[in-house]
């Protein structure tokens, strides 16, 4: 035994058998040694006993070959700090070494919640969970894939949401069943992006998986109400009147049709895209969906909104209202028509989501209460209503139907200067 000097290790020769490794501990620091091999090399070690079970049990951990950066100095250092921080609180460094070295990526974290995490969140709707899997494989993997998700601190969170929104993982993929998918960023992808990976991180750590949430404290408010789309009775008429054009000049009807009753009723795309005859009561006037993004819903339907449901083809062969031609599903590729209807009204930056929007501001501006307003939006909660303050069954039908007129008014009438009105031309 002896003070490990930089003197005495390079002093220290292999076994001359040339069959077993020699060491040399120090004198300092209990447990740090130095390990000869047959060969000539020297590292540096740090023998401790961690107890477990009955009988305390003998560790030997390599800090490192001799030369840059360990030298006795150094190493003594290490082993100094592995026996403050992990074997005299209880703590295992060769265990800890193991976990820190099979700890899951964020990119294999993915895979385990996107596996195991339903079991957690047993009301979360499929299709939810298929747009957050979207947003993980096509956002957090390519960016934070590759790190261990035990590292990932708040600043990983806030520069992933920036480079999402600069747009680092806008990309074309080839896809099944439509040949190619555009990926794209912005703001709102960053924001529906981080509060997924939040989501995941949460889970992760209440599972033990990662030893702290670095989402906590992470701002994922939503976006401003400024970001928010509104049109206004002069652009509803020029949007009604390119969708009466582009009939005219032998587009589809089936997509302008189904454009229509958007405007006219303020549901989601995909609950009119996905309308079939069986949840049509045109006699009561109102859709009654077994299923939505907050679960099973009535939509009240106001004359404008039946006349154009009245007036669409039925036959015994296809389910769906809005039938695609080819196939036995529904109509697909709404936003390509809707972008061109928009592009004839010269109307910018407007999105199929904007025609809800739209629906509501005119329903508050028209006297509807925030109530009635989400009831008719089927709003799950009030304050996914709110947004609209700015501006019993038979009073939600009484309210939808008075709206949708002044809808249907103004695409039929070009609107003077600061009236508002709104509708389709015939």
């Amino acid at each position: 035994m002896a003070i490990l000097t930089i003197k005495a290790v390079e002093a220290a020769k292999p076994d001359p058998s040339g069959t077993k490794d020699t060491y040399l501990y120090d004198d300092d620091v209990k447990g740090f040694g130095l390990r000869i091999r047959p060969s000539g090399a020297k590292t540096f070690i740090l023998q401790y006993r961690v107890h477990g079970g009955r009988k305390a049990q003998g560790r030997r951990l390599t800090i490192g070959k001799l030369g840059s950066p360990w030298t006795p100095t150094t190493a003594r250092a290490r082993a100094e700090e592995l026996l403050r921080d992990y074997v005299s609180r209880g703590i295992d460094p060769m265990g800890a070494k193991t976990d820190a070295r099979n700890a899951p990526t964020v990119g294999a974290l993915v895979e385990i919640y996107l596996t195991k995490g339903l079991a957690a969140k047993p009301d979360k709707k499929v299709s939810s969970w298929k747009t957050d899997e979207s947003n993980l494989r096509r956002h957090v993997i390519p960016l934070l894939g590759k790190k261990k998700a035990r590292d990932v601190i708040k600043a990983d969170i806030e520069h992933f949401r920036r480079d999402v929104t600069n747009g680092k993982t806008i990309a074309e993929e080839k896809t099944k069943s439509r040949g190619r998918a555009i990926v794209r960023g912005g703001a709102g992808t960053a924001l529906r992006s981080a509060a997924v990976l939040s989501a995941m991180l949460k889970w992760a750590f209440e599972q033990e998986l990662i030893p702290h949430n670095p989402a906590v404290g992470i701002n994922l408010s939503r976006q401003k109400l400024s970001r928010q789309k509104f049109l206004s009775a002069g652009e509803i008429y020029s949007l009604a009147q390119s969708l009466d054009k582009l009939e005219h000049t032998g587009v589809n009807a089936t997509p302008l049709e189904a454009i229509r009753v958007l405007l006219f009723t303020g549901a989601r795309r995909n609950e009119i895209l996905n309308l079939k005859w069986e949840y049509l009561d045109l006699d009561e006037g109102r859709i009654n969906l077994p299923d939505s993004k907050t679960g099973a819903k009535s939509i009240p339907l106001g004359a404008p909104a039946l006349e154009v449901l009245a007036r669409q083809p039925r036959n015994d062969v296809s389910p769906w209202v809005f039938p695609s031609r080819r196939g036995g599903g529904p109509y697909v590729g709404l936003r390509k028509v809707f972008l061109q209807a928009c592009k004839l009204a010269k109307l910018k930056n407007v999105r199929i989501h904007d025609l809800r929007h739209s629906f509501a501001s005119f329903a508050v501006a028209g006297g509807a209460t925030l109530f009635v307003t989400g009831k008719i939006l089927g709003h799950k909660q009030a304050r996914a209503t709110e947004v609209y303050a700015h501006l019993d069954d038979d009073p939600l039908k009484a309210a939808a139907n008075r709206i949708s007129k002044r809808i249907a008014a103004a695409t039929r009438n070009q609107p003077k200067k600061n009236v508002v009105a709104i509708g389709r031309s015939n």
